[in-house]
């Protein structure tokens, strides 16, 4: 950064630069004490000041702007501020969008933000609701994508084959199932968890938690009643695959349940697999 702003005088790659260092700030973390100052001197004394800019930003929602000044809760120096809706103000909000003739999923999921700073600004839009576990579908619209399938194990004079579940398999008890999640990320991360739920009809047969290498990954795999968690302290950028084997113990007609991913470092990098139910005869 010093280089492009001293030599090559090109502020806008300075810009770049430091927002780059930013991002990838945001989900990982700088190791030592010198790597930290290094990084602020870059920031803070290199290019247009940040600092020095806090004009309101303007944001569209729902048909209303909002500035993030005039926001009650809005914390002084940052402009962080949290803005909730509940259950009642959406279905009015939807209720007056059907009126006046709009498409009112498309009126709430659509959000603008008009920033007139040099510096940018950082925000999300969660949107919480209640769904039956196996009626989940996949969400691919993040940095993160989960893949999750499961497998039946039989028995062949070459060996074990592996043959995939639907939800029109039946399975019984005593079959071996083995558990496949493959992970796509597009950058890398630091302190990421990992939890894959199971049906209550499963049992693990890595009983025991400890530290695993798999496919050039290492992590911490901890298996708990209702779900096997793995602690992940760097993800690197690629696809990821995660393998165990599950033993089926009961009958009846099961949830799955679903397989969710998140960054501890950016919590809003997170993501989760599809629902399915898994039936035993």
């Amino acid at each position: 950064i010093e280089v492009f702003e001293e030599v090559a005088k090109d502020a806008a790659s300075v810009d770049e630069m430091r927002l780059w260092l930013l991002k990838n700030k945001q989900t990982n973390h700088w190791e030592t004490t010198k790597a930290t100052a290094s990084a602020i001197y870059a920031l803070l004394l290199r290019g247009v000041n940040w600092l020095a800019e806090d004009q309101p930003v303007m944001i569209t929602w729902a048909g209303e702007e909002m500035r993030s000044t005039e926001m009650p809760d809005a914390e002084p120096g940052t402009g962080y501020f949290k803005y909730n809706l509940d259950a009642a103000a959406l279905e009015a909000t939807q209720q007056e969008a059907q009126q006046s003739g709009q498409d009112a999923l498309s009126t709430l999921a659509n959000i603008k933000v008009d920033n007139p700073n040099q510096h940018a600004a950082w925000g999300a839009l969660y949107w919480q609701y209640f769904e039956d576990l196996d009626q989940i579908k996949t969400f691919e619209e993040t940095p993160l994508t989960l893949k999750k399938q499961l497998f039946k194990e039989v028995p062949s004079p070459t060996g074990p084959q592996l043959r995939p579940l639907s939800e029109q398999s039946t399975l019984e008890p005593g079959d071996k199932v083995k558990v496949r999640i493959e992970l796509r990320v597009d950058r890398p991360m630091e302190y990421v968890h990992l939890k894959d739920m199971r049906a209550s009809g499963f049992e693990p047969l890595n009983v025991l938690s400890g530290y695993r290498w798999q496919g050039g990954l290492g992590y911490y795999e901890s298996t708990r009643d209702l779900a096997t968690n793995f602690f992940i302290g760097y993800l690197p950028t690629g696809t990821h695959v995660f393998e165990y084997p599950l033993r089926v113990v009961h009958k009846g007609d099961f949830s799955n349940g679903i397989t969710t991913i998140q960054c501890m470092y950016a919590p809003e990098y997170s993501s989760h697999s599809e629902g399915i139910r898994v039936q035993v005869k």
